[in-house]
């Protein structure tokens, strides 16, 4: 499966931009889907997954009550919506494939850029 993620660029501190993540070559419902972030000199790390119903969800403690993960699966699509941006969420964000949402991802994305400014 290939993914695509887009939705990133040059945010204000507050802001509410939304990344999207959409798959080709297969769907992405044989998937759970996950978003993780690097930031520079620091590892990737984990920022949410989705079940792949969609009825499953889980977050980092750095984004929980901020950030909200969702699919719709007849467009094949995985989103991040990121509310109340910090600094600190400057990252590069890529979007993932994986077996349960619960796992590593199998698949990546290319990464899209939030820079947030304060």
């Amino acid at each position: 499966v290939q993914l695509q993620a887009s939705g990133g660029g040059l945010v204000q501190a507050g802001g509410s931009p939304r990344l999207s993540c959409e798959a080709s070559g297969r769907t992405f419902d044989n998937y759970a889907g996950a978003w993780f972030r690097r930031t520079p000199g620091k590892k990737r790390e984990f920022v949410t997954s989705i079940s792949r119903s969609g009825g499953s969800t889980y977050y980092a403690d750095s984004v929980k009550g901020r950030f909200t993960i969702s699919r719709d699966n007849a467009k094949n699509t995985v989103y991040l919506q990121m509310n109340s941006l910090k600094p600190e969420d400057t990252a590069v964000y890529y979007c993932g494939a994986a077996i349960s949402s619960t796992a590593i991802p199998n698949y990546w994305g290319q990464g899209t850029k939030v820079t947030v400014s304060s």
